[in-house]
């Protein structure tokens, strides 16, 4: 019971940084990041959305081949035990991957791109399992897209994302059969923004490999921390909670 409640005090706290207003750095980034997009070509835009959607598409629908059977929750401690493994794992496998790309110059840097969004997306499906949920339901992967919204996005978005899965029950019942019907758009432009200047800075000859360490580390380690507080919420508010 101690354990229960010291992580939903932590979820109650994180729950209230998700709906938080965004700051005046926040919105002034924002603004910043809008004016700088509206610069980008319309077929830029069109192209990236496009390699995005479809390497996020091929590792939602392929890893789930791979996917593990849901676990049976005995206690929120174990659970989260096992989820903190599997985060300090990929973690590790991240900073590693981050290291070797980020001292292998541009092309290496720029490779890590898509290797990371497969650690990440990995981890996800590992903590799902771990959490009680099947990854091989469609509804279930999409909430994944949430979740990793939620991590990598900026706080007016995070904001609007958070109030639209604090009522996943009646969401996933609403959801589009086709997955080309989510919005990309939006997805890729929050995600690219939050990470731009530090993934750009892993492309800088000399400091590339430390920045990809520390850069991969704390973005695995934030969508781990992102994860664990999503399924929480979800034990708790479908009173399924150990």
């Amino acid at each position: 019971m101690e354990y229960e409640q010291k992580a939903f005090n932590e979820m109650r706290l994180w729950q209230q940084q998700m709906v938080r207003d965004p700051s005046l750095l926040n919105g002034l980034s924002k603004k910043l990041q809008k004016k700088i997009n509206s610069y980008i070509p319309e077929k830029l835009h069109r192209a990236i959305t496009s390699t995005i959607k479809q390497m996020i598409r091929g590792v939602l629908f392929g890893v789930k081949l791979a996917a593990r059977e849901p676990a049976a929750i005995i206690t929120l401690k174990e659970t989260e035990e096992a989820a903190e493994l599997i985060i300090k794992k990929h973690r590790k496998t991240g900073a590693v991957e981050g290291g070797i790309t980020g001292a292998g110059g541009i092309l290496m840097g720029l490779a890590d791109f898509p290797l990371l969004i497969g650690i990440k997306f990995k981890m996800l499906f590992d903590l799902a399992a771990v959490y009680g949920f099947d990854v091989r339901d469609y509804r279930e992967r999409v909430y994944l897209l949430y979740i990793f919204q939620l991590a990598f996005s900026s706080q007016e978005h995070r904001k609007q994302i958070f109030q639209q899965i604090e009522n996943w029950e009646t969401l996933k019942q609403n959801l589009p059969e086709n997955i080309n019907d989510f919005d990309w758009r939006s997805f890729q432009q929050e995600y690219r923004d939050y990470i731009d200047l530090v993934k750009m800075a892993q492309l800088i000859p000399g400091i590339g490999a430390v920045v990809g360490v520390i850069a991969n580390y704390s973005l695995l380690n934030k969508l781990g921390s992102t994860a664990m507080n999503c399924y929480r919420m979800r034990l708790y508010e479908s009173g399924n909670k150990p």
